[in-house]
This record gives structure tokens, sequence and C-alpha cells, in this order.
């Protein structure tokens, strides 16, 4: 039986009204049409669909919206935007940090959460913190430069 909810997420509160144990990352990109997130293996193995939930990477795929009462939910929109884009998501362009862009999202969503918390990370730190999420592109040393690249901008 639907139910209606109330999200807060990047900043805004949405309604929806869903079954109580539907994933997050379907009402992100179903109901709330935020394409950041995306589906990569529906088991939290993969991070493709990591999001922020009070600052800490949340695998959507896999978390009811039941579970999340007023927590406050970001995705990679709710980072930045077109205009002003967040250092991370600039330094991953700089860099050239992606290829198909599909793991894109978990990386950056976890190095935020990273970046929150650890603001001068080691390359030891950084490569811990992407380490759960797959990634198949030979761009790893990039991803480690952006996010050297976005730390220094941040804390410039």
């Amino acid at each position: 039986m639907p139910q209606s909810f109330t999200l807060q997420v990047n900043g805004a509160s949405r309604s929806v009204s869903v079954e109580p144990d539907t994933p997050l990352l379907y009402i992100l990109r179903n109901d709330l049409e935020l394409n950041g997130p995306r589906f990569g293996c529906g088991l939290s193995q993969c991070g493709a669909c990591t999001v922020l939930v009070d600052g800490r990477p949340t695998r959507s795929c896999v978390t009811a919206v039941s579970s999340l009462g007023a927590k406050s939910i970001t995705t990679l929109e709710g980072l930045g935007s077109k205009e002003k884009l967040h250092p991370l998501q600039k330094a991953f362009i700089e860099e050239q940090a992606a290829q198909c862009g599909y793991c894109t999202n978990g990386m950056i969503m976890a190095a935020k959460a990273l970046l929150d918390r650890t603001p001068k990370p080691t390359e030891a730190q950084i490569k811990k913190a992407l380490a759960a999420n797959l990634f198949r592109c030979g761009t790893h040393n990039r991803v480690v430069k952006a996010v050297q690249r976005a730390a220094k901008e941040i804390a410039a």
C-alpha cells in the first residue's frame, strides 16, 4: 500500500507516495528525475547509486524510503550547478577522470564524504575511501589526482 513520505533532497522538501520498501534510488531517478545516482548492481556492491545521507555515503539501491525519516539526502545534482560546479565536479573534468561516466557519481559522492571529514587526505586515504566503488576504466590515477586537486581548492 503506497504511503506518503517527505524527503529532504538537495536542500528541498520533496513529497512522494510510494511503498515503504521502495529503494531510494528508484524515487530519486523515477519520481524526482535526479539522474546522478545510477543503477548498477542493485546489491550495494558497485557504488554507482551512492548519495549522501546526513553526510554519509549511502547506497541508495538498497536504502528503503521508510528508513530515512527527516535525514538530509544529497545527490550529485545537489553539489553544484552547470554555472557553478563543486570543486570535485570541476576537478574530475579538469583531470579527465571519467571515461564513460557511469561510476563517476559514486566516486564523486564518496570523495565528497571523505573531504568533508578529512580536508587534506593522503593518497592512501583517498584510495581507501574510493575502494568500495567499482569502475573498470583506466583512470584510477586521474581520479586520485582529481580528489587531491579538489582538496587543494576547497582548502584555499
